[in-house]
């Protein structure tokens, strides 16, 4: 399984960005972001499986992670986005049940984000 990402991004404060992750490979399971910051530990952003979604409590009103019809991309918009948001987000694959605590066990090269105040 391989996870593919574009490069990156950068933008002002309040304004959006959209990224995706292509899956390549034969693969059936639970999707996720994940970011990871120049002061932070990695964090989960949100995961989508079987059409149900979960999300980290700070991205709930700001962020949706949806996917493809194939169900080989996903995409993870994010809006209002402010100066703490900048990061490198990370789209991961695990098998079993969908959460962010899920056994992640593929991983993106990393997109960064850089979102300016």
């Amino acid at each position: 399984v391989e996870l593919v990402e574009p490069g990156g991004d950068s933008v002002e404060a309040g304004g959006s960005l959209r990224f995706s992750c292509e899956v390549r490979g034969y693969y059936s399971g639970c999707l996720g972001w994940f970011r990871q910051g120049p002061r932070n530990g990695r964090e989960g952003v949100a995961t989508i499986g079987d059409g149900l979604t979960t999300y980290a409590p700070f991205a709930k009103s700001r962020f949706t992670i949806s996917e493809g019809q194939s169900k080989k991309i996903i995409y993870l918009q994010m809006d209002t986005l402010k100066p703490e948001d900048t990061s490198t987000y990370y789209c991961a694959a695990a098998r079993g049940y969908c959460d962010l605590g899920a056994d992640f066990q593929w991983w993106g090269q990393g997109t960064q984000v850089t979102v300016s105040s």
